[in-house]
């Protein structure tokens, strides 16, 4: 083959590669582990996990609440009680237990 024969096969090529090439970064760019849809999952994501925080975070104030309450600075006497009938099985004489 001449030098115009290659010419004519190699530029086409090069540029059917580079077209190949382009698409191939496209598709990555669209679908990939770090694509356009992977970041709007990781969106919607985010939004669950700080739902899930707010509710972890009320749980925690109301634990530490009845910590608090169950210190010896402060001690809840109606809240102590309410968890030795509850831990231990404790029942006053004058109440009445129904199973």
């Amino acid at each position: 083959m001449s030098r115009l024969e290659w010419g004519q096969v190699l530029v086409p090529l090069f540029f059917i590669l580079l077209v190949v090439a382009a698409l191939a970064f496209l598709h990555s760019g669209l679908q990939g582990d770090r694509s356009l849809t992977a970041l709007h999952d990781a969106g919607r994501n985010v939004a669950a996990l700080e739902q899930e925080l707010a509710m972890l975070d009320a749980r925690n104030a109301e634990l530490a609440n009845r910590v608090h309450r169950l210190d010896e600075a402060y001690l809840d006497l109606d809240l102590l009680e309410e968890r030795a009938r509850a831990v231990l099985g404790y029942v006053r004489t004058d109440e009445i237990v129904i199973r």
